[in-house]
């Protein structure tokens, strides 16, 4: 069985948030959006049915922490509001810019217009997903085929050679058969395959990959019932210890998950986080996630959810100027895998679904279509990328630091600690306004370091770090929980067990 396609027509690959957010931005042009998701629907009932029988095989992190950054948010307040009011609805909500900052500096805020824009919106990942689907469900040119299962891509080549995308192979309730089609987007997420077909065709597509260092460990919690979430105080519920990273994600319906995010070369410790009792143990030497944990405030509603094959990947599109490809959109983790500890994924999926709207838009041609693609995307997210790649490969040295025995950093690299630690931390902590600018980087409003590169800023900051630690010290943060070997010997791991592992031969 063959089916037809027009160019009006675009089969999007995937019906997790990427390929939501590409029919979210191309189902308003007017375009037939038809998604293929290989996983069953989701359950007819609550948000609390999705969460505990939504069986999602092709998204892994279904069930890690989330927290959906402003840019997220305000694409879909923006240019769908009714679906932000379902989110709402639902349980979904807002933390704003006042909540991130310092107790002493929320007593001083006053609001200033922009401020709206720098809102979270947190839930369960299933809620969000959920909802999405069944308000994208809900237009009139949109069809979501679930159990759709694609096999190959179909391929042919342009009249130069540029080889392009005329159909799919895919699997249904009805058997296999073959779908004509110009225009395919690729949200298959990380274990996507069609890519990979195609360079095997011939499509001339590179990549840069790294080890993002970390796996993830996470566990989620209920408030009982009648029972508020702990009240803010200066002991931070989320922290750096440079050995281990954590956090508390607030979620819909009285839910919250604590995430705990070890490095890879952590062995032990990542041993013993897996298991609850031992998960649970370390959630209790750091002191800011003790009152979300006391037997009177929570009760755990499933067990320590693992994560780990965490890459930074950005795949190129374009080769000595030519498209590689014609037809073909990757978007979200089939195009760009981020470090989920900066909760930039789903955003990075949102702007490239706007960024392909703007290019079918911009060209009736497919490579016009495809070379403004690839510009819009090195334009809007490279710089978030490069930067988190930067962040993690400073992370992953100071992992190994921690492991090597009276390891002493260089004074190059004391500096930059003291610039970061006393001089930028120590400012945002201080100064409302610097606050304000460097949050629009981190919700990718802006380029991440835009606010630290104005002259005015800069000075600020070079201010509070001359003024020294004494005079800052009311500044400074209690410290997020104890050193390594502390930490390691309360909970019943030996300190010393990692110190064999062969990497220390070679760091």
């Amino acid at each position: 069985m063959t089916g037809t396609s027009t160019n009006d027509t675009v089969y999007v690959v995937g019906a997790g948030i990427a390929g939501l957010c590409t029919a979210l931005a191309l189902a308003p042009t007017g375009r037939h959006i038809v998604m293929l998701e290989r996983d069953a629907g989701p359950p007819e009932g609550s948000t609390d049915e999705a969460f505990r029988d939504w069986q999602r095989p092709g998204v892994s992190h279904l069930r890690q922490s989330h927290a959906f950054l402003a840019r997220l948010r305000n694409i879909i307040r923006d240019t769908h509001p009714e679906l932000l009011s379902d989110l709402y609805a639902a349980g979904c909500r807002d933390i704003v810019f006042r909540d991130f900052l310092p107790i002493d500096q929320m007593q001083k805020y006053q609001p200033e217009p922009g401020d709206e824009d720098l809102t979270i919106i947190t839930s369960r990942r299933t809620t969000l997903e959920l909802i999405i689907r069944r308000y994208v469900g809900r237009q009139p040119n949109v069809d979501i085929r679930s159990g759709t299962k694609v096999r190959d891509v179909l391929t042919g080549r342009a009249a130069d050679g540029t080889l392009r995308v005329t159909g799919l192979a895919v699997e249904d309730a009805s058997g296999q058969h073959d779908i004509a089609t110009a225009l395919v987007v690729d949200a298959g997420g990380k274990g996507a395959r069609l890519l990979d077909k195609l360079i095997a065709a011939g499509a001339p597509i590179a990549e840069e990959m790294e080890t993002a260092g970390v796996l993830y460990f996470t566990r989620h919690y209920r408030l009982l019932p009648g029972v508020a979430e702990p009240a803010r105080s200066e002991v931070p519920a989320s922290g750096d210890l440079g050995y281990i990273k954590f956090g508390v994600f607030p979620a819909d319906n009285g839910c919250f998950s604590i995430t705990l995010c070890v490095p890879e070369i952590e062995l032990e410790l990542r041993k013993a986080v897996k298991e609850a009792d031992s998960f649970h143990a370390i959630c209790l030497e750091l002191p800011g996630l003790v009152p979300w944990l006391r037997a009177d405030v929570s009760e755990p509603v499933s067990r320590v959810i693992g994560m780990g094959d965490l890459h930074s990947r950005w795949r190129m599109l374009m080769a000595d100027g030519k498209p590689s490809v014609l037809g073909y959109f990757p978007l979200g983790d089939a195009l760009i895998r981020t470090n989920p500890l900066y909760g930039r994924g789903c955003s990075f999926a949102a702007v490239s679904a706007g960024v392909l709207r703007d290019a079918l838009a911009s060209s009736a041609d497919p490579a016009a279509q495809m070379t403004a693609f690839a510009a819009g995307i090195e334009t809007e997210l490279r710089p978030f990328f490069d930067h988190m790649r930067d962040q993690d490969r400073t992370a992953i040295r100071r992992a190994k630091a921690a492991l090597t025995p009276n390891y002493k950093p260089r004074l190059k690299a004391r500096i930059m600690q003291s610039f970061a630690e006393d001089g930028i931390t120590i400012a945002l902590r201080s100064d409302i306004g610097l606050m304000r600018q460097g949050m629009r980087g981190f919700h990718m409003l802006e380029h991440p370091s835009d606010w630290l590169r104005k002259p005015r800023n800069l000075m600020r900051v070079l201010g509070y770090w001359a003024r020294g630690k004494k005079a800052n010290a009311a500044a400074y943060p209690p410290k997020p929980g104890p050193d390594r070997e502390v930490l390691m010997r309360a909970v019943g791991i030996s300190a010393e067990a990692d110190m064999r592992s062969d990497w220390l031969a070679a760091a």
